[in-house]
């Protein structure tokens, strides 16, 4: 009987093995962001904090300088907005649609690898009045959410670069 499930289990291997199956991992950064400088207003928001750490998880290192990089990518837009998509009866926000947009560019060997492209993620927040303080951590944990969502888009967009 334990030979007969060694064996299931040898088979079941092979055949995921087989499958093309893999884990999802770390997409390599091109080799035009080998050393990346990243230009922005605010080198503190949770959009650009995430993206350094995504770049050198990659693989890539960031400049100290911008005149030792091979590329520079440029934020022009980081920011996330607020809408009441519903209000109570008495006139009382209920729900919220938090949407976190980045423009970003590449410039990297004198030219532009990537021409200024925007990205855009969304999410609905419901509000309770009883709960403010809950509803205001539950709002920052969105917004780190969705930097980290929108990084990986990011992320997936740099990589087709040459």
């Amino acid at each position: 009987m334990g030979s007969l499930r060694r064996l299931s289990w040898v088979v079941a291997l092979v055949a995921l093995a087989g499958c093309g199956f893999q884990l999802q991992g770390r997409v390599p950064a091109p080799s035009t962001l080998a050393s990346t400088w990243i230009e922005t207003e605010d080198d503190q928001t949770d959009f650009v904090v995430d993206l350094r750490r995504a770049l050198r998880a990659s693989g890539a290192t960031l400049a100290p300088r911008r005149e030792e990089a091979s590329a520079v990518l440029r934020v022009q837009r980081d920011e996330l907005t607020e809408s009441v998509l519903s209000v109570s009866g008495r006139n009382i926000p209920r729900e919220f649609e938090l949407v976190y947009t980045v423009r970003i560019e590449v410039e990297g060997g004198g030219k532009t690898l990537l021409a200024a492209e925007q990205f855009a993620v969304s999410r609905d927040l419901s509000f309770n009045e009883a709960a403010l303080l809950a509803k205001e951590r539950e709002k920052e944990v969105l917004r780190a959410a969705l930097a980290r969502d929108l990084v990986g888009v990011v992320m997936r967009r740099l990589s087709s670069l040459p």
